[in-house]
């Protein structure tokens, strides 16, 4: 079987097939962009989507955000979109500093280059701003592994990546599902539309995966 690896370096074609399962924002990116929207209230910022594959969360977000995104594969070009090898080229948009830095199922394909990532992005945080990821809850009590995963952890273990170069200041499950996987029922998502804490005794086990929201630490160098 070709390795993840392989594809993302030679497989520009695959990934544009693949991202045109997601030119409708699916239920992860619209909670995404309720979060963003509350966070950034009216204020104007900039927004760099990383791992944007169409684009899909533009959509959603307030017209005081300025979006950019950068992936291996971008439907349509545009000044505010850059094609990169986010396992080879650091994360970066001509210089630029952003208020919200966002990685919506990304790191789950970032095989060793991990740490290497989240520097990039602490540089390119303003000091204020706030890095919003997501990660697969590979402890769920029956998790589906796609195969291009290379980067599979516990939730503790990619946590504790995080703290080194970031503050976890919130986390939440993105839904809480038996099955592993996104809610597609009207009910359901319904039911899982808020942003609930954590339930100890459910919560590791039943979420999909978690939402991330970090600030940077004082000690990054730029």
């Amino acid at each position: 079987m070709t390795s993840f690896r392989e594809v993302d370096r030679t497989g520009k074609e695959f990934w544009s097939k693949e991202h045109q399962k997601f030119v409708d924002p699916h239920f992860r990116l619209r909670k995404s962009a309720r979060l963003i929207n509350k966070m950034a209230s009216s204020r104007p910022c900039t927004l760099l989507d990383v791992g944007c594959a169409r684009a899909s969360l533009h959509s959603l977000l307030n017209s005081n955000i300025e979006y950019y995104g950068i992936d291996l594969a971008i439907g349509h070009p545009a000044p505010n979109l850059r094609e990169v090898n986010l396992l080879e080229d650091a994360i970066d948009f001509d210089g630029r500093r952003f208020d919200f830095i966002v990685a919506l199922g990304l790191f789950e394909y970032l095989e060793g280059v991990q740490e290497d990532k989240f520097r990039e992005i602490a540089k390119i945080l303003s000091p204020t701003g706030y890095f919003i990821a997501t990660y697969e809850n590979f402890d769920h009590r029956r998790p589906s592994i796609y195969w291009a995963y290379s980067n599979v952890q516990s939730p503790a273990a990619f946590h504790a990546s995080l703290e080194r170069e970031f503050v976890v200041e919130r986390r939440w499950a993105t839904s809480l599902n038996w099955t592993h996987s996104q809610p597609v029922r009207p009910l359901v998502k319904a039911i899982n539309a808020p942003f609930f804490p954590p339930v100890p005794a459910m919560t590791p086990r039943l979420a999909v995966e978690f939402f991330y929201v970090c600030s940077r630490r004082r000690s990054v160098t730029t």
